[in-house]
């Protein structure tokens, strides 16, 4: 095998890898998994909390088709400091929602999820009737979700069950609903992975090339030898 093939093998076995965990392959829920999922749900006691819907979560679940996400997430993060959940001891809303990423983003990304946008919010309303006033929203986040498998799976996750104090604590208003892009301008994982993985495999063949090159010596007397034909066919 030639050995400059060696590092686009590579980036295709990586690749395959990043897919392997990026996309859901298992298919949308069953009707079995779907009320095993609200039964623990229901098990945790977080649909009893006024803060969840199960009918609305159960009709999602039932209407899975196996496909990718987006969550889009409107938060007020909570002015001035607010007391931890934990200590009691008065924090930046900001620090105490800390609280609650640190153990809910390395969860989601477990799960081929991942922050996709994160935006400050700069201004109020410009476009807007028919709906309240504008509680002084802070940020949006737009989640990618692998699957709403992953989401079940996440909702009831003990790994940081203690977390969504800390969110409650932080913010005080939020509504969050899923969404699937018409239009998305930026480039994903998929592409920019693969980007990042074939422009490695080019600067690993350049690199094996040279020294490939480097390591085959030109003697001296060939080298004379032909500069000398070279003169007598001139």
């Amino acid at each position: 095998m030639e050995i400059w093939l060696l590092p686009w093998g590579l980036a295709l076995l990586a690749y395959t890898v990043f897919l392997a965990w990026y996309v859901n392959w298992r298919g949308p829920l069953s009707k079995a998994e779907v009320q095993a999922a609200l039964a623990d749900l229901v098990a945790t006691g977080l649909e009893m909390d006024g803060r969840n819907d199960l009918a609305t979560l159960q009709a999602f679940l039932e209407a899975d088709d196996g496909r990718e996400f987006f969550m889009l997430n409107l938060v007020r993060i909570a002015s001035g400091d607010i007391p931890d959940p934990v200590s009691g001891q008065p924090k930046p809303a900001r620090q105490v929602m800390e609280g609650y990423t640190r153990m809910f983003l390395p969860a989601l990304f477990a799960r081929g999820g991942h922050p996709a946008i994160a935006a400050r919010k700069i201004g109020g309303y410009f476009d807007a009737w028919g709906v309240e006033a504008d509680p002084g929203w802070s940020i949006i986040g737009y989640m990618r979700y692998r699957s709403r498998r992953d989401l079940a799976a996440l909702v009831v996750d003990p790994r940081f069950a203690g977390a969504h104090e800390f969110k409650f604590a932080a913010m005080p208003q939020t509504y969050s609903f899923p969404t699937r892009p018409q239009i998305m301008t930026l480039a994903g994982p998929k592409i920019w992975v693969a980007l990042a993985l074939a422009l490695a495999a080019a600067l690993g063949h350049i690199v094996l090339l040279h020294a490939e090159l480097n390591s085959t010596p030109i003697l001296a007397d060939q080298l004379v030898a032909a500069t000398t034909a070279f003169r007598a066919v001139s």
